[in-house]
């Protein structure tokens, strides 16, 4: 089957590393590995950060031509024009991002138009993206198949379908990178490895190392690392971490860099200067290379994220299958990737006290978090495995 695969919010291969982009593509590899023939529709971006009308009306506008140029092009097309699709697969459409280019393409050429990760919020329906919230419901009651990723979004996305069986839920998923304990021939063994990044980074290879992997930008990413911040605070004044060893290395950049490190910095090493002999200590990684994050899930003892309005978290994804357990945020969609009390320790939204707890817990006892570390690589193997993602994708 050919499939025209399209993602307004941000395309597969926008120059700016994120979970979204990240999913586009496992989607597209998943796509491949059922057997389909999938291609990139367009690299159009129907996303407005700020509620501009001017913006929202020109894309539009530019929408229209490309959907034009798929229903009109002749038959057959240019040696250099994609193939006809038989299938069209939107991924990630909601009130900022709808999509304008699968509804009108796929209703001409009458073939099936499935949407993956959809929301809808009906406080939108008034106000400066009134038009993308009507535009996306529109998108989400014509799709023949729904793949839900975030449990949340399934009570608004019910009234906008005629028949709530085509929602389909599905877990995020990742490939998988090499074993943490049997590495291939010729790879580094954890230990090796740890000792390897404790020398680039400048830490002790010999206390526990959290990793912290997000985007630095104002809002909800932000506002988890304020809320880890505060944690890690409470841990100092309430939980005795005088007497702990720890270093927590974050991974991630952007253009809320600074406030970070500002919350972070009565704990933050700045520079080459190395943390043995310190306490406790927040290292600065900056943006990591796909090889470079998947090492440092590999090396560090348990993942943290608190999880602030997160849909699901493709980083926790991804540390799971790496085998790293993780503390977070009990969201509904963090829940479908990190087992309580299994595979890692969830907490609610925003309390960090009760994440600060968490943390101590998974400090203090290293039997603990091996138990976890078993618990994430089993669900590596099961629900979040890229071929069980790819099983449901080629039935569906």
């Amino acid at each position: 089957m050919q499939i025209a695969f399209y993602a307004p919010m941000k395309p597969p291969t926008h120059r700016t590393p994120s979970g979204d982009r990240r999913m586009a593509n496992l989607l597209m590899a998943a796509l491949r590995q059922a057997g389909h023939e999938v291609y990139v529709a367009s690299r159009l971006r129907s996303y407005d950060r700020d509620g501009d009308p001017e913006r929202q009306a020109d894309r539009r506008r530019r929408a229209a031509r490309i959907a034009k140029s798929f229903i009109d092009r002749p038959s057959p097309p240019a040696a250099d024009a994609p193939p006809s699709p038989d299938l069209w697969f939107t991924y990630h459409l909601y009130h900022k991002a709808p999509d304008w280019l699968g509804p009108p393409i796929s209703k001409a050429l009458g073939i099936p138009y499935v949407v993956a990760d959809a929301s809808s919020a009906p406080k939108q329906a008034d106000g400066p993206w009134a038009d993308g919230y009507r535009d996306a419901n529109a998108a989400i009651a014509q799709a023949d198949r729904l793949i839900v990723f975030d449990p949340l979004d399934i009570e608004c996305l019910v009234p906008l379908r005629e028949d709530a069986a085509d929602i389909v839920r599905m877990a995020p998923f990742c490939e998988a990178p090499p074993p943490v304990e049997s590495p291939p021939p010729g790879a580094e063994t954890r230990a090796a490895l740890r000792d390897r990044l404790a020398r680039t980074w400048r830490v002790d290879p010999d206390i526990p190392w959290m990793a912290a992997v997000a985007m630095m930008r104002r809002g909800a990413k932000l506002d988890s690392y304020r809320v880890l911040a505060e944690a890690l605070s409470r841990l100092q004044d309430r939980h005795g971490l005088r007497c702990r060893r720890w270093t927590l290395l974050v991974a991630g950049d952007g253009p809320a860099r600074p406030a970070v490190e500002t919350l972070m910095g009565g704990f933050a090493t700045r520079g080459r200067r190395s943390t043995r002999g310190r306490r406790s200590t927040v290292r600065f990684l900056g943006r990591l290379c796909r090889a470079e994050l998947e090492s440092l899930y590999r090396a560090a003892d348990f993942a943290v994220w608190p999880a602030i309005d997160e849909s699901y978290g493709m980083a926790l994804a991804e540390a799971q299958m790496a085998g790293l357990p993780a503390v977070a945020g009990a969201r509904p969609g963090v829940a479908a990737i990190v087992a309580q009390a299994e595979s890692g320790l969830l907490t609610p939204v925003g309390d960090a006290s009760a994440f600060a707890g968490a943390v101590a817990r998974l400090l203090d006892d290293p039997a603990e978090r091996r138990r976890l570390a078993d618990g994430a690589r089993r669900r590596a193997a099961g629900p979040l495995s890229f071929d069980r993602a790819v099983e449901t994708l080629g039935s569906l």
